[in-house]
C-alpha cells in the first residue's frame, strides 16, 4: 500500500496550531465502514478534531487516517506503550498518513515519551495521564500527576485526562501549564462537557453520544452548544 506523503496527508487549511472553535473532539470509534465515514462527513464541520482508535483502523486500513485527515485534523488515539524504537515506529507511520497527532502511554518512560516526540516531526503528541474508566482510578490515578510532569518535560503538545473526573482536570491543569488538556468520557460514561471544561480541559472527547445516535449531527450540535455555554460563562 503506497503511503502517503506527510505534506500532502495533512488536512489542508489547518495552521500550526489545532483548531479550537468548539472545543469538541469527535472519537470515532464506529467499525462500520460506510457509518463511519458517514458521520465523519455529517459533523466534521462542527468538531475540531476526529480521533479514531484501533478499531475503526482494524475495521478499515491505516489509509482511513489519510482520508478522515482532509475532512479535519485526525488524532490517532493508538496509546503506544513500548520501547521507543517501536514508539518511534508507530508514531512516524500515523503522522506520515496524515495525523494531527498521536495518543501515547507515558508508563513505559520519558525516553518512550521522548521518542514519540522526536518522531512526530511537528505533529503533537498527547500523553495519557489518567483514564477515564472506573479502572483508571487503580493504576493510572496514582501516578497521573508524576505522569502529567513527564509530558511537560518531555515536550509533548498535551495530556488526556478523565472528563469523568474533573476534579482531577482541575490538579493536572496546576502541573501542566499551557500544555492542552483533551479529556475523554464525556456523554456515554457520564462525564460532563460544561464541568471539564469549567476545570480547565482545552476539549471535550465525545465518542458514541454522536456517533451512536439517530442523527449525529444534531447530537454534536447539542454536544458545541454546551461547549460554547460553559466557555462564556
Amino acid at each position: 500500500m503506497p503511503m502517503a506523503n506527510p505534506k500532502s496527508a495533512r488536512n489542508v487549511g489547518i495552521d500550526d496550531n489545532m483548531r479550537k472553535e468548539s472545543r469538541v473532539i469527535l472519537a470515532l470509534d464506529e467499525v462500520r465502514p460506510e457509518r463511519a465515514f458517514k458521520v465523519a462527513e455529517q459533523v466534521h464541520d462542527l468538531v475540531d478534531a476526529i480521533k479514531i482508535n484501533w478499531p475503526l483502523v482494524l475495521a478499515t486500513s491505516p489509509e482511513t487516517i489519510t482520508r478522515l485527515s482532509k475532512m479535519a485534523p485526525v488524532i490517532c488515539d493508538f496509546k503506544v506503550a513500548d520501547i521507543p524504537n517501536t514508539v518511534s515506529l508507530i508514531v512516524s507511520q500515523a503522522v506520515q498518513r496524515g495525523a494531527e497527532g498521536v495518543i501515547v502511554h507515558g508508563f513505559t518512560g520519558s525516553d518512550s515519551v521522548r521518542a514519540a516526540v522526536e518522531a512526530a516531526d511537528g505533529g503533537r503528541i498527547f500523553v495519557v495521564t489518567e483514564m477515564s474508566h472506573p479502572g483508571g482510578a487503580e493504576y493510572t490515578a496514582p501516578a497521573a500527576e508524576s505522569l502529567a510532569k513527564m509530558a511537560v518535560d518531555c515536550g509533548a503538545a498535551g495530556i488526556i485526562a478523565p472528563a469523568t473526573r474533573p476534579e482531577r482536570v482541575a490538579v493536572l491543569r496546576k502541573i501542566v501549564g499551557d500544555l492542552l488538556i483533551l479529556s475523554p468520557g464525556v456523554g456515554a460514561q457520564g462525564g460532563s462537557t460544561s464541568a471539564t471544561l469549567e476545570k480547565g480541559a482545552d476539549y471535550v472527547i465525545v465518542g458514541r453520544s454522536i456517533y451512536g445516535a439517530e442523527d449525529p449531527r444534531s447530537a454534536a450540535l447539542q454536544v458545541v452548544s454546551e461547549a460554547k455555554a460553559a466557555r462564556s460563562r
